[in-house]
């Protein structure tokens, strides 16, 4: 699936952004990866709160292999139904677009600890260097 392609799938959800990786596609709302493409198939972001409802839907994660090991993402194969029904189309990437949110404060917030615990970092726990006077 190209870029054109890829867009028009998610176009009842929002006008998106198609990015090529890694050999496939990323999909982009807001700045986040929502959703990635790998040899025609679509997958969507999916987390601890959302894999239930993909679990339930029967669909399978993202797989890769690197290294000679099967690696697992956090990428969901978007179910067969969502292709031609829109309303269900809104409803699998809505959920793939909070799981990305999420992840993404997640990131930040972990960012912000690291910042405050290295040398040199201004706020709590930030070494100050004295100066002899």
């Amino acid at each position: 699936m190209d870029g054109e392609g890829l867009a028009d799938v998610f176009a009842p959800f929002a006008a998106v952004a198609v990015r090529r990786m890694f050999g496939g596609h990323g999909v982009f709302l807001d700045g986040l990866c929502f959703a990635i493409e790998s040899d025609g198939e679509v997958y969507v972001k999916a987390d601890d709160e959302t894999r239930p409802a993909f679990e339930a839907a029967g669909s399978s994660p993202f797989v890769y292999v690197a290294k000679g090991r099967p690696m697992t993402m956090a990428y969901w194969r978007l179910v067969a139904g969502a292709y031609d029904d829109a309303e269900e189309l809104k409803r699998w990437a809505a959920l793939g677009l909070q799981a990305a949110r999420r992840a993404a404060t997640a990131k930040a917030s972990k960012a912000a600890l690291r910042a405050k615990r290295e040398p040199g970092a201004r706020g709590e726990g930030a070494r100050v260097k004295k100066t002899k006077r």
